[in-house]
């Protein structure tokens, strides 16, 4: 099992809670603007603390309300890329993918500099300030940060949503190499319904 979690949150006046398992792949949740998807995608990350439930991912508990276990994020050890990528402007492509592998558990590295540039394509770009990317290769370039960051599973916030449709295709393409290739578990936002049917393996409706 990739991803259990059943929690809840009350926000303000609204009271956001979830419940979904899903096996190995993409988890794509799915629905409206304004749904809660990136406040329960924060609470998996560690970055939200729910009022009450558990969170598990491939076995390890994360988050156990009655068991009081709230691991930082640092130990929960995701990956997470951003809809606008996030890159740091004032330094360059490569230092921005090196700053990714010094989160990296020692002796759990995924993959090295050179590995996931050629995974990417994205050799050409390490001396490129993030003011001169494209958006295509500007989210190329934040999830290979997150790969190098050796995560037990990957965060994805709307990470086409600023595209055009040519970059989206291509994004597209990088996110079946990461899921089928790599095998790393993904949990997936996304308002589109075409784009995670194509790239979910369970999609989790999320409601207002």
């Amino acid at each position: 099992m990739s991803f259990d979690v059943s929690v809840g949150l009350r926000l303000g006046e609204a009271r956001l809670g979830a419940s979904f398992r899903s096996k190995s792949g993409l988890t794509a949740l799915f629905g409206p603007s304004g749904a809660g998807k990136t406040s329960l995608l924060n609470m998996v990350a560690g970055l939200l603390r729910p009022e009450w439930g558990r969170i598990i991912v491939d076995g390890e508990t994360l988050f156990d309300a009655d068991e009081g276990i709230d691991l930082p994020p640092e130990r929960r050890r995701a990956g997470y890329v951003f809809q606008d990528g996030r890159l740091f402007p004032h330094m360059r492509v490569r230092t921005n993918l090196l700053y990714g592998q010094r989160l990296a558990p020692r002796g759990r590295r995924l993959m090295g500099l050179e590995e996931v540039t050629d995974f990417l394509g994205i050799g050409t770009l390490l001396d490129r300030w993030p003011r001169t990317l494209s958006g295509g290769e500007a989210q190329r370039v934040a999830i290979g940060r997150a790969l190098l960051s050796s995560p037990r599973f990957l965060l994805m916030d709307e990470p086409l949503a600023s595209l055009d449709v040519a970059r989206r295709e291509e994004i597209m393409g990088v996110i079946e190499r990461v899921r089928d290739e790599l095998a790393l578990p993904i949990l997936y936002v996304s308002h589109d319904r075409a784009e995670v049917e194509r790239l979910a393996t369970t999609i989790v409706a999320v409601e207002r």
